[in-house]
């Protein structure tokens, strides 16, 4: 599919730009900020309001012919933008508030953007440990420019970490997994973006959260999927879907992997 980041300059100006707009507006604010609470019970800083503020100004001037998605967008904003014929970019200018607002050096900023409903550029760039991931449709996956391949010496469940997300799975799943874990050890960090990154990158060999938003997926999708890994939800569909709505995801670095995972959570749920 056509878009203007098959060309590698300004796939390397999109990157840069949003590396020194997360060091400016964000990092630079760790651990001296307040938050607010929002109606839906999660958190805003003010890191949050001026990354998305001044990611959609860099994206605009540069690329006019997109639509803007933005987490902390209005709901008639989000759609509207979801229903562009152009395109739409899909910002979480903090993925890993509640971490980012606790001190907590886990949160990142995700951007993607859709074209014909498939996401076709992705890149995530954690500013604690300036870590940039990113992808493109059908050119692989990339870490800080080199290329991440999903892999695995583990090739059965047992042997594997898994990221897994308890708070939104159903009470029979989580409860079958806590009496009896399926799998090595757990971890929970805090950041979707993240979570689907560090499966790329082989820091976690499966995953399972219950419920995220296409802000929340997006990118790590197409780098996961870019990398060679495999997703799906709980209910073995693709994760991504062009509406503002939640989707449930599973994951895991191998095809092997991936389906002994799948078998386990369709009959333990």
């Amino acid at each position: 599919m056509t878009h203007p980041f098959s060309n590698n300059d300004a796939w390397a100006n999109l990157q840069q730009g949003i590396v020194k707009l997360a060091k400016q507006e964000v990092l630079s604010r760790f651990e001296k900020v307040g938050f607010e609470t929002k109606a839906d019970g999660s958190l805003l800083t003010e890191a949050d309001t001026q990354m998305q503020i001044q990611t959609q100004a860099f994206l605009e001037k540069h690329w006019p012919a997109f639509a803007f998605l933005g987490e902390e967008s209005s709901a008639e904003e989000q759609n509207a933008a979801m229903q562009s014929q152009q395109g739409c970019w899909i910002l979480d200018p903090v993925d890993g508030t509640s971490n980012f607002a606790s001190g907590i050096p886990f949160f990142a900023v995700s951007l993607a953007l859709m074209i014909d409903s498939q996401i076709v550029a992705g890149l995530i760039y954690d500013p604690a440990r300036d870590e940039l991931f990113s992808a493109r449709q059908g050119q692989g996956a990339e870490l800080n420019g080199q290329p991440l391949i999903a892999q695995t010496a583990k090739t059965e469940l047992k042997q594997c970490s898994g990221i897994i997300d308890f708070k939104r799975l159903q009470p029979t799943l989580a409860t079958n997994m806590a009496k009896k874990a399926p799998y090595s050890s757990q971890r929970s960090f805090g950041s979707v973006a993240l979570d689907w990154c560090w499966i790329a990158a082989g820091r976690g060999q499966i995953y399972l959260h219950g419920s995220q938003h296409i802000w929340d997926y997006a990118a790590g999708w197409i780098i996961l999927d870019e990398a060679g890994g495999f997703s799906s939800t709980l209910d073995e569909e693709v994760v991504l879907y062009p509406e503002v709505v939640k989707r449930s995801a599973v994951a895991a670095t191998s095809a092997e992997l991936f389906k002994e995972w799948q078998t386990y959570l369709r009959t333990h749920s």
